[in-house]
């Protein structure tokens, strides 16, 4: 069975490593102990709160509008290339760069523009850009 350190864990959650440790503490997370004394968080227990965090965000509403996207990327427009009539939409979502292909006209009506947060929604061979 994987465990993970509490710092792994924070870069997978996407939050700090003290906001895991208050999770732990508050028995939000299983965690254990290494063979060295230090904490570790048992893989099972933690796929089991990843999924109910995305439970508690779609149930609150946190996930936006409802859609059949799953794969949603917050991040940031870096770059912004029109023409007449199609737009090269390039996002920045942590370590992912996302480029997106789209009309003027959804850019227009996005407001989208260079530092604009986004979130980049990919489908299949699809990427939906989605102002945040």
């Amino acid at each position: 069975m994987p465990t993970y350190s509490i710092g792994q864990a924070a870069r997978l959650l996407r939050v700090s490593p003290e906001t895991v440790r208050r999770w732990a503490d508050a028995g939000r997370l299983p965690v254990g102990r290494d063979g060295a004394g230090n904490r570790v968080i048992d893989g099972t227990g933690l796929a089991r709160f990843v999924r109910e965090r995305a439970a508690e965000s779609e149930r609150d509403g946190a996930a936006g509008p409802p859609t059949s996207v799953r794969n949603a990327l917050t991040g940031i427009v870096t770059a912004l290339t029109m023409d007449d009539i199609v737009a090269r939409v390039e996002v920045q979502s942590g370590p992912h760069r996302v480029v997106s292909l789209v009309t003027r006209e959804a850019v227009d009506e996005l407001g989208l523009d260079v530092g604009v947060t986004v979130v980049a929604r990919v489908k299949s061979t699809s990427v939906h850009v989605d102002r945040s």
